[in-house]
């Protein structure tokens, strides 16, 4: 796992325009950073790694498609859907991604690693960049016109002074504690799901994000990853999980 970075793969890059962009972003690096550090990961600083890696075009076929789910349906995000997307984490993707697969896929590689002695830490980076996505409304909706039109400015709308507000961050996430898979899909579904929610109130009003709202999300994905953090690290390996 240690080598990821320099995995390569066979199909183009090509096969990603359209539905599956390959040059996607979630919020942008300063807020990445803001979100791992406020969760208390030690790894903060790499939080925004997984975008680079994506950004080159022999590692985005497999990188791209964990950082989004594009939910076209509109279906409301529960544990059975985040459950349904693990088994792509990793793969090749040329339909709407599979975000919420990629957080339960990346803290699942956390702790084989770790059960077998191995150098660990690099999953965990990539999920804390994942639940840093997972909170943007832009990464769990359709990748229509308005959001092709509508990414790049919602992406930076509190980037420029996050860096600043950590502090405010922490003292406004709420607890949350997860003992198995079966909760943290349902804690996954659950951010994805407001994230989702936000996504469709904008588009309908036409409008990008307000600051107030973007912290809201972020604060969610601040919480929601120092969970999985504790998670990770006390939870027995067992077999996956069947979401109930």
């Amino acid at each position: 796992m240690k080598f990821r970075l320099f995995q390569t793969v066979s199909l183009s890059a090509a096969l990603f325009m359209g539905s599956a962009p390959a040059d996607l972003f979630a919020w942008h690096d300063r807020t990445h950073l803001a979100i791992a550090e406020a969760s208390g990961f030690d790894l903060w600083y790499s939080a925004a790694a997984p975008d680079v890696v994506k950004s080159k075009e022999k590692f985005s076929d497999i990188e791209s498609p964990n950082h989004y789910f594009n939910n076209s349906a509109g279906k409301k995000v529960n544990a059975e859907m985040v459950m349904e997307q693990v088994e792509r984490y990793d793969r090749c993707d040329t339909g709407d991604g599979h975000l919420y697969g990629a957080i339960v896929g990346a803290v699942r590689a956390y702790r084989s690693a770790k059960s077998s002695g191995k150098y660990a830490r690099y999953p965990l980076v990539y999920c804390a960049h994942y639940v840093g996505d997972l909170s943007m409304p832009l990464h769990n909706t359709a990748y229509d016109d308005f959001n092709r039109k509508r990414h790049s400015i919602n992406d930076g709308v509190i980037d420029a002074g996050i860096r600043d507000s950590i502090a405010s961050i922490r003292s406004r996430m709420k607890p949350i504690a997860i003992r198995d898979e079966n909760e943290l899909a349902r804690e996954i579904a659950a951010v994805a799901e407001s994230a989702r929610k936000l996504g469709r109130k904008i588009r309908k009003e036409n409008r990008n994000m307000t600051s107030d709202e973007a912290y809201t999300q972020v604060i969610l994905s601040a919480s929601l990853f120092k969970a999985i953090l504790a998670y990770a690290d006390t939870a027995p390996a067992t077999e996956p999980a069947q979401p109930r």
